[in-house]
């Protein structure tokens, strides 16, 4: 069984896509997939279903559930010549139940192996291979994690942890760019992304750095300013040391290749 969540939800089983219309089963399933290969307790289960406020038939209706997932998961078994029972895709367990991927390939997990090679690169000062390997971590993503799935609060909470991966990634194959002297390329998709996050201060700094090695040094200082008035406006809070830092040093004309630090795990302030 295949599984890709970074977009919209897709299951296939030998191939054949295991295709759900209704909000809740394809929510189960969301949540099944989430957890692959490992037991998911059936509260857990009714928790996400019902957001806390399960009816009295809910551990039924998870069953009736349970049994439509089957018999899709059944038939996509069937298209695709496959003689496995889908009652052993689809586990029953003592406690709860788990998705059997039989060693399927599930897109979060290649992420995570593109996106840890990217960064061993990056360790490495192999600016090259890192931006490579990152920029080929980012293409697996078609849209939002789990777009169009509602959502409890256990997909809610992978749903942030997903996006917040992806923004490092993306952080990081940026500044692999910036030390490849890619800044005149990175001002665009830079200026949509420090709209789109206003208060993050890494995404900033590298916007700052790309104008100013563009020679726009103006327009990097109002870069600057545009991130303080959000985070005083909003937070309540002045920029990083390191920030302002860096535009002390394009106050004063400071050396073309500005100061670059470490940007995962770092920021300060997302929004």
């Amino acid at each position: 069984m295949d599984i890709d969540v970074l977009g919209s939800l897709t299951v296939r089983e030998g191939g054949a896509p295991v295709a759900l219309t209704a909000p809740k089963p394809r929510q189960l399933l969301a949540v099944l997939a989430m957890h692959a290969d490992r037991t998911v307790p059936v509260p857990l289960l009714i928790e996400e279903l019902w957001d806390g406020r399960p009816p009295r038939s809910a551990r039924n209706t998870l069953q009736t559930y349970i049994l439509q997932l089957r018999e899709l998961i059944g038939q996509a078994l069937r298209l695709a010549g496959d003689s496995h029972d889908a009652k052993r895709v689809l586990v029953t367990e003592p406690d709860g139940y788990r998705l059997d991927t039989r060693g399927g390939a599930i897109d979060t997990h290649e992420f995570e192996r593109r996106a840890a090679s990217g960064y061993r690169a990056m360790a490495q000062e192999d600016f090259a291979a890192a931006s490579r390997r990152l920029h080929d971590a980012l293409a697996l993503w078609q849209g939002p994690a789990f777009a169009g799935i509602r959502t409890g609060t256990l997909l809610e909470m992978e749903i942030r942890r997903l996006e917040e991966a992806r923004l490092c990634a993306l952080d990081q194959r940026i500044e692999a760019d910036l030390r490849l002297g890619r800044h005149r390329e990175l001002v665009g998709e830079l200026t949509v992304l420090a709209s789109r996050h206003r208060m993050h201060e890494s995404l900033h700094r590298q916007l700052m750095i790309a104008l100013h090695r563009s020679g726009r040094r103006a327009e990097a200082l109002a870069a600057y300013q545009r991130l303080r008035t959000s985070l005083v406006r909003d937070l309540g809070l002045e920029p990083s040391p390191a920030l302002r830092r860096l535009q002390h040093s394009m106050l004063a004309s400071g050396p073309e290749r500005e100061a670059v630090e470490p940007a995962c795990g770092q920021l300060a302030h997302t929004g």
